[in-house]
């Protein structure tokens, strides 16, 4: 699951119980243990270039 923090950046969230926080080198949930799928990394990862494309984009708009 991946939704947007109030920076506008995407975060993971575990499809099973909601958490946010993540055990990377384990690749799973800490809270319920359940394993963050190959198609919610890339899903995320998707999400994250698309946010920094429009942060890029808006700073070279800006001058900056």
């Amino acid at each position: 699951m991946i939704f947007t923090n109030p920076a506008g950046a995407p975060e993971l969230a575990c499809d099973e119980c909601g958490c946010r926080w993540f055990d990377r080198m384990k690749n799973s949930c800490y809270e319920c243990g359940a394993e963050v799928p190959p198609a919610a990394q890339a899903e995320y990862q998707q999400a994250l270039l698309a946010f920094h494309r429009g942060k890029s984009r808006e700073r070279s708009e800006n001058g900056n």
